[in-house]
């Protein structure tokens, strides 16, 4: 082996060693930087309420108190805005990073995106409520032409309001698929949060939503949970209440324009809901959904009684007269029960006899019931 080619073997070996010392200097950083990702303490999301003159900010820490903190010299102060979302180190509480704007993740579980099952002719004995809500929410969303050519403002909300099982809640389900607005469903009581000013923050991150989303359609089922009626006297949870409720006021008849969001609401307790939140500008149409007539109760026993399996002495007008008194929710239980009785009865179809033992046994519970709620004692 000469010389020449000894030096050139050596030199090989050289750069292998030298590109072994690279990799192994990467993986070594690589670790290093991990070590410290897991060492390093945990940052706290808070959002800004003010800027002072001083330099300092005031935050709202998501662990609780309000906080007045120094801005890190790595920070863009001309970045930090009032509603803006900062994390703040433990040791010191000081602002390091300012993080990009982004929806509330409670709110943004609010949002149907896959739409319900559920068409208007799938509700039955409700078609002038349909019609009504139709008109009030839908028409200014697919053509608000009409209403500037009109010189006039389409309402802005509506309130469905009636007995438990009356099918308010399935009507919202119909607008949701039937429109092609976003649809936000919120129950109300999802707006009383842990802390003091959460729950109006939330209401306002709602329509924020609703407006960037536009056009689109709030639904607030349950809405007695924060809309009644406001006391002089009350806990602190119940003022915060008022709170959320007068953040929920501002948001549909404020200085900032709903546009093309619409706002449905839906309680079975409307005599204890606030009188702020019944006048006009705020929820324009009040509509009642009552217990169905007998032709209400004959088109919903159809709508039910198509998707059965059922015999011909299944009469339709004779079921609708024995129910008298049943909410949707009612006759919908009853094909379930008479289903239930015939496969206890090994049939594989439904007469008319498991309909009539049905009633008898959702009516005997419907006393019970009525007993319990009297107060009265079983002898």
């Amino acid at each position: 082996m000469t010389d020449e080619h000894a030096v050139r073997i050596l030199e090989e070996k050289i750069r292998t060693m030298q590109m072994e010392a690279e990799s192994l200097r990467k993986e070594l950083n690589y670790y290093k930087s991990e070590m410290e990702k897991l060492l390093s303490p945990p940052l706290i999301e808070a959002i800004v309420l003010d800027i002072l003159e001083d330099g300092r900010v005031v935050v709202k820490s998501t662990s609780g108190p309000n906080l007045v903190v120094n801005v890190s010299g790595t920070v863009d102060f001309s970045s930090i805005k009032v509603g803006r979302y900062v994390a703040l180190n433990q040791r010191g509480s000081a602002v390091v990073e300012v993080l990009r704007d982004r929806d509330d993740p409670l709110v943004r579980s609010m949002e149907v995106v896959e739409r319900p099952n559920v068409r208007y002719q799938d509700i039955g004995g409700l078609d002038q409520q349909i019609q009504e809500v139709r008109e009030v929410v839908e028409l200014p969303l697919k053509k608000p032409e009409l209403f500037k050519e009109l010189g006039i403002t389409p309402p802005k909300g509506i309130l469905l309001y009636g007995p438990p099982g009356t099918g308010k809640t399935m009507l919202a389900k119909a607008v949701a698929t039937e429109s092609n607005a976003s649809f936000i469903h919120v129950v109300a009581s999802e707006f009383a949060q842990k802390f003091v000013g959460e729950g109006a923050r939330v209401v306002r991150d709602v329509f924020e939503l609703a407006r960037k989303k536009a056009p689109s359609i709030v639904f607030i089922d349950e809405i007695d949970a924060i809309g009644a009626k406001r006391v002089d006297l009350g806990t602190s949870g119940e003022r915060e209440v008022q709170r959320t409720l007068m953040q929920l006021l501002a948001e549909i008849d404020g200085f900032q324009p709903l546009d093309n969001v619409k706002i449905i609401a839906a309680t079975n307790r409307i005599d204890i809901l606030d009188p702020a939140l019944l006048r006009p500008g705020r929820f324009d149409r009040l509509i009642e959904i009552p217990l169905p007539n007998i032709e209400g109760r004959k088109q919903i026993l159809r709508i039910y009684l198509q998707k059965m399996k059922v015999d011909n002495s299944v009469n339709v007008d004779e079921l609708a007269m024995m129910t008298e008194g049943f909410s949707g929710a009612d006759l919908r239980n009853l094909c379930t029960e008479a289903g239930y009785i015939a496969i206890r009865n090994d049939s594989n179809v439904i007469s008319m006899t498991h309909f009539k033992s049905a009633i008898e046994r959702l009516r005997s519970k419907k006393l019970s019931k009525e007993v319990v709620d009297r107060g009265e004692k079983y002898v």
